[in-house]
Formats: structure tokens, C-alpha cells, sequence
């Protein structure tokens, strides 16, 4: 990992654009069942690699049109061990499925050196259960103990940074940071809202952000995103606040649809991509400090584009 590429550092002005939902978009255009939602488990498959480099170029290509640095993850969102587990992996196939992973995106931004500003490679980590549903029993030592398990992998492949992406409780979250800070992997944590704009475990969005800080200390993420959710779910919970200066941006979902039914329409619902952009724009205008910027759920580079073009003008405009 070269100094440069520490994160976060930002340069003056340096805006960062992610990937889009790509588990959804390789499931429903291109054709690949998904097991478990884990996407690492296609780089087995040589017709799936092709159409994953294919899919994965189309975004890195909005940020080279737009001049936005790259925060580049999305493949190993279930490559933690209980999941790993489910898929049959043993622990050592896990560790290398992670490896893999990570040499997957590095390749990537090989590609796009000299035509995006700067590209942070980061892993993926996924909640221990489902991120919709309630994970009531884990405690900060059971998380702190489980998450350790990938980012001691992610520190060997020597990941810029990770993510642990759509978070809904406090206990994991300060877990996984802990787990981070103890091994020495840069973390984000990005939290998803339900419909009513809370985390599923009842927190604001606010409370959320300030007990996770308060209890990690010297430990503590170095920035929050908010993930998985429509600007319709989660506009309501950005109050105003101090809190508000430790969120860095969002990845929205395509739809405004509840991600439970979302979930079970077995196609992709794309919402639509121009409001979306111009949301985001709004959203960049009101909060001048945030500077990453990406989809998730239904968003692919249609969205990306929309998305990257509003916040650019947003920015660029006096």
C-alpha cells in the first residue's frame, strides 16, 4: 500500500465515486444465481469473471468521465465465516476466496491507471446475519471476534480499506471497528434505515453514529456511510447535528420500494435513474463536506452516471 493511497486523506476538492448494486445487476442482466447473495463465489466461474470485468468497467468508466477518485469493493460481501460455512468453504478456501477477491478489483484499476484521479481498493464486510432482519443476540466481543477472522485476510491482500456495509445495529458495528483498529485495516462503516428511517434495531440514524463513536474510542470507524435504502427512507433521518460532520455519503438504493418486497420481485427494479441523480445533487449541495458517492441495490451505470453528473454540477457550480 503506497502512502499515497492511504485512506481517507482526501485532496482539496477530491470527490469518490463507488460501484453500483452489483450483486443485483449480475443476478438480473446478466443471468448468475447468487447463493447466499455471495458474489465471490463466481470467480469460479470463468463466463461469470468476463461479465463481472464487463460490468465492473462500465463504472469505473463513469469516474473516469466525471474526474472521480474510486472507492473500488463488491465482491466479498459473504466472505465471512458463517457464511462461508453455508457455501462450503473451508476456512483456508474462504481466506483465499477473500485474496482472490481483492486481486480481482486491483486488476481492475490496473486498467484505468492515468484516467482516474485515484483508486482506493477495499473489502467487504457483510453483517453476521441478515441485514434485514434484527440481529439481536450478537454482542461488540462476538463481532469484534467474528469480523477479525476476514480483516486479518483483507490486512494480508493489503486492502486500502474496508466497509462494513449495511450495518442496522450498534453492538456489530462497534464490533467490527474494534476488529479493525486491533488489526490495522482502515474502516468505514456504512449503515442501512428501514422505512422508517431508523435502523432496524430502533436507533436514529444520529444515536446510531454517536454511541458507536463514543464506544470505540481511539477505535472508532473513520467515517459512516448510508447504504441500501432510497433517499426517501433515509432524507428524514439526516437531522441537523454535529453527527452529521462523521457522515461522508451515500449509496442509494434504485427503488423506493421496502427492501423486503424488493427482495422478493426476483427482477431488478431500476426506479428511476434521473430523479435519483438529481437527489443525490441536492443532497451534495447541503452538505459540502460529503464526498462519497455510489448506488447500491438496482443501481448500475445508468444510475452511476446520473448520479456522478448532478453531484459534479453540484460542486463544480458557485
Amino acid at each position: 500500500m503506497s502512502p499515497q493511497a492511504q485512506f481517507p486523506n482526501p485532496y482539496p476538492g477530491e470527490l469518490f465515486l463507488t460501484e453500483g448494486g452489483t450483486e443485483t445487476e449480475i443476478m438480473y442482466k446478466h443471468g448468475f444465481e447468487l447463493p447466499e447473495f455471495a458474489m465471490f463465489t463466481l470467480l469460479e466461474n470463468p463466463r461469470a469473471v468476463t461479465a463481472m470485468r464487463d460490468m465492473f468497467r462500465g463504472h469505473l468508466d463513469v469516474a473516469a468521465e466525471f474526474a472521480m477518485s474510486m472507492l473500488l469493493t463488491g465482491i466479498d460481501y459473504r466472505a465471512s465465516p458463517d457464511w462461508g460455512a453455508k457455501l462450503g468453504y473451508s476456512p483456508q478456501g474462504l481466506a483465499q476466496a477473500n485474496i482472490q477477491s481483492i486481486e480481482f478489483l486491483r486488476e481492475l484499476a490496473s486498467e484505468y491507471d492515468g484516467q482516474i484521479p485515484r483508486t482506493l481498493i477495499g473489502g467487504t464486510i457483510g453483517p453476521r446475519g441478515d441485514a434485514y432482519q434484527l440481529n439481536r443476540t450478537i454482542t461488540a466481543e462476538e463481532a469484534e471476534d467474528y469480523h477479525s477472522v476476514q480483516l486479518a485476510t483483507l490486512k494480508q491482500a493489503d486492502v486500502d480499506f474496508a466497509c462494513a456495509a449495511t450495518f442496522n445495529n450498534i453492538p456489530e458495528a462497534v464490533g467490527v471497528a474494534r476488529a479493525a483498529k486491533k488489526i490495522g485495516v482502515p474502516l468505514i462503516v456504512s449503515l442501512t434505515v428501514d422505512s422508517s428511517s431508523r435502523l432496524k434495531s430502533v436507533p436514529t440514524v444520529a444515536d446510531a453514529i454517536e454511541t458507536i463513536d463514543i464506544e470505540t474510542a481511539d477505535a472508532a470507524p473513520i467515517s459512516y456511510l448510508l447504504n441500501c435504502s432510497h433517499p426517501v427512507e433515509f432524507e428524514p433521518a439526516l437531522t441537523a447535528g454535529p453527527w452529521t460532520s462523521r457522515l461522508h455519503g451515500f449509496r442509494p438504493n434504485a427503488s423506493k420500494m421496502e427492501k423486503i418486497a424488493l427482495c422478493k420481485l426476483g427482477h431488478l427494479e431500476e426506479g428511476d435513474p434521473a430523479e435519483l441523480g438529481r437527489l443525490m445533487g441536492d443532497l451534495a449541495r447541503r452538505y459540502p463536506h460529503m464526498n462519497v458517492w455510489g448506488g447500491c441495490c438496482g443501481t448500475g451505470e445508468t444510475h452511476l452516471r446520473a448520479i456522478a453528473r448532478n453531484v459534479r454540477q453540484a460542486r463544480d457550480t458557485p
